[in-house]
């Protein structure tokens, strides 16, 4: 009996860590994929991310708090004498934010604008990115090995000073992404980086 009830019990605990573990992950900003595209200048940068709002983000947002997200692409060569010498560093920002009246979200990058009808198609057209001018021909050495990291962020210190308290306090207004980091080097066509 005691042998039937530890194995009921390490049941319940596998079940409760997984659906633990798919909860933690059903939040956040997770980069799908990130592709270098040459052009004749340089090369571009296209990239997905999946971005799923925690529950205090989402209904900020639908009460007009506009979110700040970043989307940062670094291009580093590593040194052994030194620190890595960073080659590229650029950053985008993106602005979403919802309209109550015509209950529609807009997103802003840079001085284009669009709408979208729902948060999903919204978070989505965020978390997309085509065409991105990231690194001059002229920045980069066509001899040496490169490391391309990109990421996408949520820029608290954008959010109104209330809501910034709330962030360092509660992981229900926390969203960040990791780095996706992929080799590069100047004689390659386009690259694709995965997760």
């Amino acid at each position: 009996m005691m042998g039937l009830l530890r194995k009921i019990s390490l049941s319940l605990i596998c079940a409760l860590a997984i659906c633990m573990g798919s909860l933690a992950h059903s939040q956040g900003i997770v980069v799908k994929q990130a592709e270098l595209e040459k052009i004749d200048a340089g090369w571009l940068l296209n990239a997905n991310f999946s971005i799923a709002l925690p529950a205090g983000l989402e209904n900020a947002l639908k009460k007009g708090v506009t979110l700040h997200f970043v989307t940062e692409f670094q291009l580093t060569h590593g040194r052994w004498y030194w620190f890595d010498e960073k080659a590229v560093k650029v950053e985008r920002q993106i602005r979403l934010s919802h309209q109550p009246l015509i209950n529609q979200y807009r997103i802003t990058v840079g001085d284009f604008t669009f709408s979208a009808a729902s948060l999903a198609e919204a978070l989505r057209a965020t978390g997309t990115l085509g065409g991105w001018s990231v690194i001059e021909t002229a920045a980069i050495s066509p001899t040496k090995q490169y490391e391309a990291a990109v990421r996408l962020t949520l820029d608290l210190g954008k959010l109104p000073k209330p809501f910034q308290v709330d962030a360092l306090n509660s992981k229900d207004w926390s969203l960040s992404g990791e780095w996706l980091r992929f080799p590069f080097n100047a004689t390659m066509g386009n690259v694709v980086g995965r997760k």
